[in-house]
Parts: structure tokens; sequence; C-alpha cells
């Protein structure tokens, strides 16, 4: 198994707006550091957009978070969809590095870390989606009566049973990992 840590959007303007950022971009960092201790890539993908929109590339907040602690070997990808692997080249970067296994963390839960797990999976990947590693927004999903606790919950049992015809996807905590 040949890993790669993937953190989807850990950007300045989520950290504040996603249930408990501040912890998870600390558990986040903290997994990095890690990674890069044990010779993991370490990929951090940037969600951008037009200019004048929410993430326009030059707008305030819309980078890396600094806490992540990017180092010169690690990887910025930009993408434009919710699905990393969208019109990008994370698929080319992880299979010239011999990756056959996403280590998934980030943000949201219910968009950006849900679609990348499952794309990831239908392009063979497997992925240990970090359990505690991700979180939707501060609310939840109001619409649909769920707390944060319970999008997270959720989306790890979906996740976690969901059939793909590439790899599998397996749970464990920041800790574990």
């Amino acid at each position: 198994m040949k890993a790669a840590l993937v953190v989807v959007d850990l950007q300045e303007l989520l950290i504040p707006v996603v249930w408990r950022g501040e912890e998870l971009v600390d558990r986040i960092s903290s997994l990095a550091r890690k990674a890069r201790r044990n010779g993991m890539p370490v990929i951090a993908l940037r969600q951008v957009g037009a200019p004048g929109t929410e993430f326009d590339p030059e707008a305030p907040g819309t980078g890396i978070s600094p806490r992540l602690g990017l180092e010169p070997a690690d990887v910025v990808i930009h993408k434009t969809a919710t699905d990393a692997f969208y019109r990008t080249d994370l698929a080319a970067l992880l299979a010239e590095r011999g990756v056959d296994t996403v280590v998934l963390t980030g943000v949201a839960t219910d968009y950006c870390v849900d679609a990348t797990a499952r794309s990831a999976l239908s392009h063979g990947l497997d992925v240990v989606l970090v359990s505690d590693g991700h979180a939707p927004a501060a609310d939840g999903d109001p619409e649909a009566g769920l707390t944060a606790e319970q999008v997270i919950d959720r989306h790890n049992r979906i996740l976690s049973r969901a059939i793909h015809p590439g790899g599998e996807l397996r749970l464990l905590a920041a800790a574990d990992v």
C-alpha cells in the first residue's frame, strides 16, 4: 500500500464556518506532519471560482490555511467542482507517485469530501476516510433536521458501506492513522 494524505479545502474562509473548525484544522495539521515524517505525500485541494465569486482565487481567505504548514514538497491542486478529480490532474499525480490509497480529510463532509471519496473509489483507489477528520457546516443540515455530528456519522456510515467498482473505503480515527 502506498498512501497520500489528501486534504480537501482547508481554506481560511471555511474553517470558521464548519463544525469545530479550529479543532479540525489542528487535527488535520497533525496528520500532515505525521504523513511528512513517514514519507507520505501531502496534497492540499483548494476550491477556486470565477473572479468576483466567493472562491475567487484572489479573494481574501481563499488560500489554504497557513496552519496546515504547507512545505515545498506538498502539492496544491486547484479545483472547480466538489469532485477533486473533475478536470484536475489529481488522478495523474497519484498514479505518477504510485499511490493506491488516499487518506482523506477536510471540508465539507457532505459536499467535497463525499464527492472526492466516491470519485477516488471509482478511480480504483482505496480510501481511508479519517472519521474525525472532516466536518460539515457548523449548523449541520437544518433542512434535513441533522446536526453536524449526525451529518458526519451519516456520511461515515454511508461511505463505508457504499459499493464502488474500484477501491474500498474504510474508516479510521485520526489517532489511528
